[in-house]
């Protein structure tokens, strides 16, 4: 069952590295998407899915009881209703600048495969399928992988919460001036 959870920790490790990287610096630096009256609605459809995934982390990867399983699927289905959303909007979105970039449509493919892939092998280690039944295990194996992933989950939390609160700040008009005034001061990137 190891391998389950180092799979997991790699997984969510990736994604991490490169939702980061796609997010904050395309996104919110380099195309400051929120500004963009063409792309605002994208900003919107990231503002929610960078809300969903702290709390998908909190039900699905931390906490261990049959409730926050099941708010944690409600979550992850939003997740992906929300990300075809923002998927199908994107086109129009990014006309400003050509179209999505190929290296950033692959980045995104890349990071929610990760994604997913993360999410559904912690799903994996939170049900015992059998002939007869699908059965929901209540607590996570005591091991060095499971102690890792939880390392790991709770340690992605802070910086994930912060990126929610950045998108929804930078929803607002006194957000951006904010946000223009600390830009205008960094001189690199």
């Amino acid at each position: 069952m190891d391998i389950i959870y180092y799979l997991t920790a790699f997984c969510i490790i990736a994604f991490m590295l490169l939702a980061t990287y796609d997010g904050a610096y395309l996104h919110l630096w380099k195309y400051e998407l929120f500004r963009r009256t063409e792309s605002k609605f994208e900003h919107t459809t990231h503002t929610i899915r960078a809300l969903l995934f702290p709390a998908i982390v909190w039900t699905i990867f931390l906490n261990h009881d049959p409730v926050s399983f099941w708010i944690g699927i409600v979550l992850i289905l939003a997740d992906f209703v929300v990300l075809a959303v923002d998927a199908y909007s994107e086109k129009e979105s990014r006309e400003f600048m050509g179209g999505l970039p190929r290296t950033e449509y692959i980045l995104h493919l890349m990071a929610n495969g990760f994604h997913f892939a993360a999410i559904f092998l912690m799903l994996s280690t939170k049900l015992v399928i059998s002939e007869s039944s699908i059965t929901l295990v209540h607590a996570t194996n005591a091991s060095s992988g499971a102690d890792l992933l939880d390392f790991i989950a709770v340690n992605i939390l802070p910086g994930a919460i912060l990126l929610g609160l950045l998108h929804i700040i930078l929803i607002t008009e006194k957000g951006q001036a904010i946000w223009s005034s600390l830009r205008n001061k960094v001189v690199c990137c």
